[in-house]
């Protein structure tokens, strides 16, 4: 941990509950999970502010967003002081740019890691565009799986380099790289389009409403993410339910793969799959490609 002074406590505290036919998960494990994970997932996190999702109580309590770095902490942390921020809002933030940072945020008793789309040299200029495939009450995972599919295609036809990950939870999103230079307004309005001629093709899949108690139901292709200080779950993050899930990357023909889940891939697992399929999102740090236009 590069000489990192680290003081790690309650490791036998259970963090997540057991999934049937298995033990439950303990801040050991966690914390073991983000040293191991840290050399795959920390070119998502570096130079980037983070958001945390805590739950100092385990998965099983309720959670809430901590996002101003705690005057507690070491001073080695990486931070950065956000020059815009309002003085109601957060200030400081957590940025992992090395493994010790990310030992200490899971030590911290965030279970789930958030990072911005951009960097924090250029905090309106993603470096990525983000389409949320968010399921409504009745949505069904073949429902969500139409939907991915749909974008896969529109993404060959596009010509557009896009990779997507399973939520850990019900959902599915799609990464897209892109070169600096389009601000998060003009990156949500071009993820507003796609989503938009997408969700046409399926009509009885989707709704457009932004409550979601007036959805009926249904799914929601949430293109508003795509803001500055808005966040999705990294790749690689744990999730807080029973077994510790992970939001993991996958191929795009594992969408046709009859046992593939939403949430099918937990800390226990998703280190051995890296060693045998290697980083499935690589090419959203290796492609910094210019957006199409859309009609």
């Amino acid at each position: 941990m590069y000489g990192r002074e680290l003081k790690v406590t309650n490791l036998d505290k259970v963090l997540f509950p057991a999934r049937p036919g298995e033990g439950p998960v303990t801040k050991r494990d966690l914390v073991r999970y983000a040293a191991q994970i840290a050399p795959t997932l920390l070119p998502y996190l570096s130079r980037r502010a983070l958001n945390l999702h805590r739950y100092p109580n385990g998965a099983q309590a309720k959670g809430f967003w901590h996002k101003e770095i705690p005057r507690h902490a070491p001073d080695w942390l990486p931070r950065w002081h956000n020059p815009e921020a309002a003085a109601d809002e957060t200030q400081n933030y957590l940025v992992v740019d090395e493994p010790a940072a990310l030992v200490w945020a899971a030590n911290f008793g965030a279970l789930e890691w958030h990072a911005w789309t951009s960097r924090v040299d250029q905090p309106r200029r993603p470096t990525y565009a983000l389409v949320d495939l968010d399921p409504g009450d009745t949505t069904s995972w073949d429902d969500l799986l139409v939907l991915a599919r749909l974008h896969r295609t529109a993404f060959e036809h596009m010509g557009v380099v896009a990779r997507p990950k399973v939520t850990g939870r019900r959902g599915i999103q799609i990464w897209v790289p892109i070169a600096p230079g389009p601000d998060v307004r003009e990156t949500r309005a071009w993820v507003e389009r796609l989503s938009k001629s997408v969700g046409a093709v399926v009509p009885e899949l989707v709704s457009w409403k932004w409550n979601v108690n007036e959805r009926a139901g249904l799914a929601r292709l949430d293109y508003t993410q795509n803001a500055i200080n808005k966040t999705l779950v990294a790749p690689y993050s744990p999730r807080p339910a029973p077994g510790a899930p992970v939001s993991a990357p996958i191929e795009w023909d594992e969408l046709d793969d009859p046992d593939l889940s939403p949430d099918g891939f937990t800390i226990r697992t998703i280190v051995q799959r890296i060693a045998e399929k290697g980083d499935l999102f690589a090419e959203v740090l290796q492609h910094a490609q210019r957006l199409p236009a859309l009609k």
